[in-house]
């Protein structure tokens, strides 16, 4: 398998910008990493934000069972953000590897 079909299918499929990283492009490389794993805190941070008055008021009245509407319900209110988010992880990946297929270095 040359070098570049195996920096495709590492941003492709398991993490972008470890494409990048693998084919010695280490400033693209971390700049994607830093933005993807930012884009991913800032998702869990709205799911957390979102459930966190629904998961203290089943500590508060003495039971964990969340329900799977409870959930639904707290994070209505976040979906317009997660679809930002979801976006821009997208574009993140899409970047990626579109930078990989353009990439003129060593095959």
């Amino acid at each position: 398998m040359n070098k570049k079909l195996t920096a495709l299918l590492l941003s492709a499929l398991v993490l972008p910008g470890l494409g990048q990283l693998y084919l010695g492009r280490k400033i693209v490389g971390g700049i994607i990493l830093v933005l993807v794993n930012l884009v991913l805190l800032l998702a869990l941070f709205v799911l957390l934000r979102g459930l966190s008055p629904v998961i203290a008021s089943q500590i508060a009245g003495g039971t964990i069972s969340i329900t799977p509407s409870e959930v639904t319900k707290a994070l209505e209110g976040a979906t317009g953000f997660g679809k930002a988010v979801l976006a821009a992880f997208c574009v993140l990946w899409a970047f990626s590897v579109i930078d990989i297929i353009r990439f003129k270095g060593e095959r």
